[in-house]
């Protein structure tokens, strides 16, 4: 089957990723089904979308008729989680995008199958959770996959495509050309824990949180190093901040579970007392900062060998994430580059970025970290040994 531009689209769940999904493919021509138990959160996302185009309209990037159009090809279908599920019947895709949850995902595919036509194709938003499992709810589970769009979803520009074992090929190569015809970038990734971002992204909180938490620096040093010495348009605090303290923990366990605890992706007792507090960033006026009206934070401390040692520190380790994810075939080379640069906007690919600093360098640092702790947490890749054995570079 082909999906083919103005094929009818549903979507599931109205909520910021849900409506954000919908903007697009509706932009993009298709009339779009949107779905969700709850009325006030469709009233939400149809003030979200019609926002959303009328500040299109005001830059000069849409006009008026157009963004009447793209209004108008959405649906707005407020239906029980149990009932509902009909009104996909005519769709060509239905993208899923509600709680993280493994077991309300498995009983809402069983529905949705269970209400489309044999040649619809069915995938989830899911940020981390195993695609095999969602699929195994369905009958005929080679037309599901993984659809990962990143938020907000009508301005970031990836996608991860997420077939699992099961994901018929010529289906998962549809769905790629579908969405890259909506102008967005397509990534291919194996379905392990945490895709390609949420997985090689991990040690940009996770060793930013460690050097606060044994006292190195503070959160404002920290996040100074990464924007001005590093380069990275925010810092892991205030990003977690934006994020969600709530969402990066829950994604952070989540991927410390599925690869079977393995201390590179260890949760931060710090980050959890925050979400047991309610302190969960921006969205809650407290998080690492305090936003509220004329709170005081704490200014960085200005030291550029503190910041170089800070920066180097969590680079090398994303980078040994980048090397690993190639070593156990989660992605291309150029797909992990491609992804770390369009969906969490680092300054440089990874690997592109090892070969710039020298491989040697990036193993020796790790070597001294891992000797310094003792922590299988510093291990470094065994393809980033073997290469630097083999004089090999990633380009």
């Amino acid at each position: 089957m082909r999906l083919e531009r103005g094929a009818p689209v549903g979507v599931l769940g109205a909520g910021a990723m849900g409506s954000g999904i919908a903007q697009v493919a509706a932009t993009h021509g298709h009339p779009v089904t949107l779905v969700d138990a709850d009325a006030a959160a469709l009233d939400r996302a149809r003030a979200g979308i019609e926002k959303a185009l009328r500040r299109e309209v005001e830059k000069g990037r849409l006009d008026a008729a157009k963004a009447a159009e793209i209004v108008q090809r959405v649906r707005f279908y407020s239906a029980p989680a149990a009932d509902g599920m009909g009104v996909f019947a005519e769709c060509a895709l239905v993208i899923e995008a509600i709680v993280e949850a493994l077991d309300v995902k498995r009983a809402v595919f069983a529905r949705i199958e269970a209400a489309v036509s044999d040649g619809c194709v069915l995938a989830t938003n899911t940020s981390s959770l195993p695609i095999a499992g969602i699929a195994s709810a369905c009958t005929r589970s080679e037309r599901v996959l993984g659809v990962h769009f990143f938020n907000p979803a009508p301005v970031m520009p990836l996608v991860e495509i997420i077939p699992w074992m099961g994901t018929a090929p010529e289906i998962a190569m549809h769905v790629r050309a579908l969405v890259d015809g909506w102008k967005k970038v397509t990534v291919f990734s194996s379905d392990t824990p945490g895709f390609i971002v949420n997985r090689v992204a991990r040690p940009f909180y996770g060793e930013g949180l460690r050097l606060y938490e044994e006292g190195i620096a503070d959160i404002a040093t920290i996040d100074w190093a990464m924007r001005e010495v590093g380069g990275f348009r925010m810092g892991p605090f205030e990003l977690m901040d934006l994020i969600g303290n709530d969402v990066n923990f829950a994604v952070t366990s989540s991927v410390f579970e599925a690869c079977f605890f393995d201390p590179r992706y260890m949760p931060s007792i710090t980050q959890q007392r925050l979400v047991e507090a309610g302190r969960l960033g921006r969205k809650t006026g407290q998080g690492f900062y305090d936003y509220r009206e004329g709170a005081a934070n704490p200014e960085p401390i200005i030291d550029r060998a503190m910041g170089e040692r800070i920066f180097e520190r969590i680079l090398v380790m994303l980078i040994n994430e980048a090397v690993d994810a190639v070593h156990w075939g989660v992605a291309s080379r150029a797909d992990i580059d491609l992804a770390v640069t369009k969906g969490v906007n680092y300054p440089k690919g990874l690997l592109a970025w090892a070969d710039q600093l020298g491989l040697d360098w990036v193993l020796a640092r790790l070597m001294e970290l891992q000797e310094d702790y003792g922590e299988d947490r510093y291990r470094p890749s065994v393809l980033l040994r073997r290469m630097v054995r083999e004089g090999r570079r990633f380009e």
